[in-house]
């Protein structure tokens, strides 16, 4: 009887992305997460950029979700 030896596979290279390429996507991200955080989590009272109660009532039920208090 003879037994078969495995063949070797060549693997794949993951190929390197570059920092400069990443940068300006995760800052972008960041300043939109940001910026949804804020209209979430503090868009109202004091801190409020609009007026009226526009912006709450449109995140009203995410604030709830997300565990901020709005009452």
């Amino acid at each position: 009887m003879t037994v078969a030896s495995p063949v070797p596979q060549a693997v794949p290279a993951v190929p390197a992305i570059p920092v400069r390429e990443v940068l300006p996507w995760a800052v972008f991200a960041g300043v939109l997460a940001l910026l949804v955080l804020y209209f979430v989590g503090a868009e109202q009272g004091a801190l409020s950029l609009f007026s009226g109660t526009g912006i709450h009532e449109f995140v009203h039920d995410g604030r709830h979700l997300l565990g901020f208090p709005c009452h």
